[in-house]
């Protein structure tokens, strides 16, 4: 991945891989409950009963646990959303990125899928995690072979993936403001933020390193939620969506996420009514597609950038 890249914006750090000659030393760095299960402690590669989503609304009242996959890392995804992005919008040996990559739920499904995966984070100690869930065997198991990449980088600088090599985008950035100045945090991350300006204009740059690297006719996928700011909504998800289009992606769906780990009873549920607003419990799930510049996009303009 160093020909026909990016020039490296100085403003954001460069890509640095991670190889597998170091995951023993990483390992020992890692809390217990951080590491992956041996081998031997897998019950499952696969899931059970995994059926394909065929409606705009997801509904995953229970979390998937194959694989190494655990719901114990702040913000990680369950698993049959990428899934779901990974069997409907790419085939075997397509190459995905994940530029936000946290504990490695997409790659841990690249892996057991038979896709190429390339994941970053601007967090030293996630990829510590991804790198740990990553190390499993699937030699047994009738899975094509794949290659699954860590890197320490930036999202807006991903200057080491070539231009248009990529089959599939995964995203599901931080929430702005979502940790808080929390000591030994990487500074880089989005969820620092507390300005809706600054993030949306962050994550442009995020949108724009998307649209550059994946291929003509593929897609690029984000979950996103809203939030509130003095009683009233605030849709940042809305405004991201428009950052994409703003690039030159065009929306090929809008799936509502359900959200299951939100609390609506007790305290919040006395105090929405007794200040008058409405819990949120989804996420949008937006899927964009690259268009090729051999096609006739004029028919597309509905969904495209309309301003």
């Amino acid at each position: 991945m160093t020909s026909k890249t990016k020039k490296n914006n100085q403003k954001y750090s460069s890509m640095q891989e991670i190889g597998k000659d170091v995951l023993g030393k990483l390992k020992t760095s890692l809390k217990k409950e951080d590491r992956a299960p041996e081998e031997t402690k897998i019950e499952r590669i696969q899931p059970e009963d995994f059926k394909l989503e065929h409606t705009t609304v997801w509904n995953f009242q229970k979390r998937g646990d194959w694989a190494t996959h655990k719901g114990d890392f702040r913000g990680n995804w369950a698993p049959q959303i990428p899934r779901n992005l990974l069997l409907r919008y790419s085939k075997v040996g397509d190459t995905v990125l994940d530029p936000m990559v946290g504990s490695g739920t997409t790659l841990i499904e690249a892996k057991v899928t038979g896709r190429n995966g390339i994941g970053l984070d601007v967090d030293p100690s996630a990829l510590l995690v991804s790198l740990s869930r990553l190390d499993f065997d699937v030699s047994d198991d009738d899975i094509p072979e794949s290659s699954q990449k860590v890197f320490i980088g930036d999202a807006r600088n991903m200057d080491l993936v070539e231009n248009e090599s990529i089959d599939l985008g995964l995203i599901h950035p931080p929430q702005p403001d979502y940790i808080g100045n929390v000591n030994g945090r990487n500074s880089a991350d989005l969820s620092f933020v507390s300005s809706f300006d600054e993030y949306c204009k962050e994550m442009k740059e995020v949108a724009k390193e998307m649209f550059r690297t994946i291929k003509p006719g593929k897609y690029c996928s984000i979950l996103i939620g809203d939030t509130r700011r003095h009683k009233h909504y605030v849709p940042i998800s809305h405004r991201i969506m428009q950052n994409f289009l703003d690039v030159g992606f065009t929306l090929k769906e809008n799936v509502i996420k359900r959200q299951w780990n939100c609390s609506q009873s007790g305290f919040w549920a006395r105090r929405s009514k007794r200040d008058n607003f409405l819990l949120i419990s989804h996420k949008n799930l937006f899927v964009f597609r690259k268009p090729d510049p051999e096609e006739d996009i004029a028919k597309l303009e509905n969904s495209m950038k309309w301003w």
